[in-house]
């Protein structure tokens, strides 16, 4: 265990591999739902790029602009296979000597071995970082208040970060949602200052929720190379950017953004009380017989004792309503409101 696992469990948490949880998962949702939440988000981890080259060797691989990023600003960003599907998603935030990039824990290792392959003899230098800074997500109606007492100076706007004399950086991902990349060593005390100020200690699941219900999807090992960016709805969120030079994938993803009509888009769904699925799930509608129609994409459960999802669909079937989990007659699936539109 590390100084930052270690006080969270003294603080009640459960500890997974790569989650943790404070109470059951009803109350956690709840507390998601109700209240302003604080959630170590262990399920996630940092790569760093350093070096002169790390902005042009990112840019050469990745969906969005890198090399006119902004220091003030952070990206969703995407690398994907030749054939444009999705190997990996995350959030992208310059730093003084190169960026961050923070995507899904189980899938790190693998990206970072993968990715380092195409350093050759650019000046760069890649690193699991996660040891080093720990990241924390405050979400709900008080979660700025919360992130000032912890020490953090708000982000001006969404998609935008600051940084403290402390280390303490806060990255904005709406008007209630932050993100807090904290030295390890520092992160007991943020996150007792995130308490201190009203927050409740939740977890994974609970973040999990906020970010399904924001419409903000994660790549996890059950979904690599399974979707191109625009069927995760990464072009309405800012994750893709069609003027930039070529990347792997990138023929393809132009290609759904320019010819035809794109089939399938990320739905909000909610599943029913009592029943269990996970990210990677067939779903089935009547219009695609025994072949599927979709798969989830992340799932969280909600206070109800069902749970909500994000799902890649075939928009037809979305638009008839009649959505199966599993197997063509399995339990069926309501869909939802996204906090945008879907175009």
């Amino acid at each position: 265990m590390t100084v930052w696992t270690e006080h969270l469990a003294r603080l009640g948490a459960t500890l997974g591999e790569a989650s943790l949880h404070f109470s059951d998962a009803a109350s956690e949702a709840r507390a998601a739902t109700e209240s302003t939440i604080a959630v170590p988000l262990l399920h996630l981890g940092t790569i760093r790029s350093v070096g002169p080259d790390s902005a042009v060797f990112l840019h050469n691989l990745v969906s969005n602009e890198v090399r006119k990023l902004e220091a003030d600003a952070a990206a969703w960003n995407s690398f994907n296979s030749p054939k444009g599907r999705m190997i990996a998603s995350f959030l992208m935030w310059p730093e003084a000597e190169g960026h961050a990039l923070v995507l899904s824990a189980d899938i790190l290792p693998a990206f970072l071995k993968k990715f380092s392959m195409y350093v050759l003899r650019s000046k760069v230098k890649l690193s699991d970082a996660s040891a080093d800074v720990a990241l924390i997500g405050v979400a709900g109606p008080d979660a700025g208040a919360a992130v000032q007492a912890a020490g953090a100076e708000l982000p001006a706007a969404d998609m935008k970060q600051t940084l403290a004399a402390s280390g303490l950086r806060c990255i904005r991902l709406g008007e209630t949602r932050y993100v807090l990349a904290v030295p390890a060593e520092a992160a007991p005390s943020a996150y007792d200052a995130l308490l201190a100020a009203g927050a409740q200690r939740a977890g994974t699941a609970a973040w999990q929720l906020t970010m399904i219900r924001a419409g903000l999807p994660l790549i996890t090992a059950p979904t690599q190379e399974e979707f191109v960016a625009q069927m995760l709805n990464y072009e309405l969120i800012g994750g893709v950017n069609f003027h930039k030079g070529c990347y792997p994938g990138q023929e393809i993803v132009a290609r759904t953004q320019y010819l035809g009509k794109l089939k399938k888009r990320t739905y909000r769904v909610a599943l029913p009380a009592g029943v269990a699925a996970a990210a990677g799930t067939d779903l089935y509608a009547p219009d695609f017989g025994e072949q599927s129609a979709g798969k989830l994409v992340n799932v969280a459960p909600t206070a109800d004792g069902g749970a909500e999802a994000l799902a890649v669909l075939q928009s037809s079937s979305a638009e008839a309503g009649d959505i199966r989990l599993g197997t063509p007659d399995g339990p069926r699936l309501s869909l939802l409101a996204l906090p945008y539109a879907l175009s």
